[in-house]
């Protein structure tokens, strides 16, 4: 998709620049990342599929994808640090997050309420190391995204968009899904299953991608037009410890 940029818009460092749309965009990776994180994983279902069969997965997979999703839209309008500025705000947010559902299920319950401390329990009352999972695949998995995403929109000088955000997500969702399960699960599930778990999950999330990708062209083409940014990172320092834009 080529999209005309006034040369004006360009004098500017990106650091210096004001964009009209990129504080709602972080405002909603953050909303999605925490409803996919805490509310996700509070049912297991299971649908039949054609030609698969019946498949059991977590209802979080179902929208956790959408974050890489803006992670692409992010690093292709506005840059791998801009994008790297927005995952630290959702790994904050995570962890508060975490930190509070701890708190909230180790309060003891008034009398009236004991009779719903299990639900909240089961709600809410991940062990650490899920939480401890969950936390660390969505930050590698986020910058190997974002990394590869940056990376691929040079080496194809811009053109190809559905090549890099199909590719990064790949990418970024392997690392993820590996990373969760294995930290979360191995040694306390079947090896096999938990290899199967983490295939059909790895699936399920990537091929979001794939079926969201006209929904990623309109949304890349209006931010473009809008912010009059189309930003290539020829400079960018990769490092993932930095928050600087």
């Amino acid at each position: 998709m080529a999209v005309q940029l006034d040369p004006a818009s360009r004098t500017l460092p990106a650091a210096q620049r004001q964009y009209r749309y990129y504080d709602l965009v972080m405002a909603a990776y953050v909303c999605i990342l925490l409803c996919a994180n805490l509310i996700g994983p509070a049912k297991v279902s299971t649908v039949p599929v054609p030609l698969l069969g019946h498949v059991t997965f977590m209802a979080g997979v179902l929208f956790f994808p959408l974050s890489y999703i803006f992670g692409d839209i992010l690093t292709e309008v506005y840059g791998y640090a801009r994008d790297r500025r927005v995952v630290w705000a959702g790994f904050a947010a995570l962890a508060f997050a975490s930190f509070m559902a701890s708190v909230i299920v180790a309060l003891p319950p008034s009398a009236e309420w004991r009779s719903k401390q299990g639900a909240v329990e089961t709600i809410f009352g991940n062990t650490p190391r899920i939480v401890a999972a969950s936390i660390i695949a969505f930050w590698c998995g986020s910058f190997v995204n974002s990394y590869v995403m940056a990376k691929m929109k040079l080496w194809t000088s811009g053109r190809w968009l559905w090549t890099r955000t199909v590719g990064s997500t790949l990418c970024g969702e392997l690392v993820d899904s590996a990373l969760f399960y294995t930290i979360a699960f191995y040694g306390v599930m079947d090896s096999r299953l938990l290899l199967g778990l983490t295939i059909t999950q790895y699936l399920l999330k990537s091929g979001w991608e794939i079926v969201m990708t006209p929904a990623t062209y309109r949304i890349v083409g209006f931010l473009k037009r809008a912010e009059r940014e189309d930003y290539y990172d020829r400079d960018t320092n990769f490092t993932p410890f930095s928050l600087r834009a």
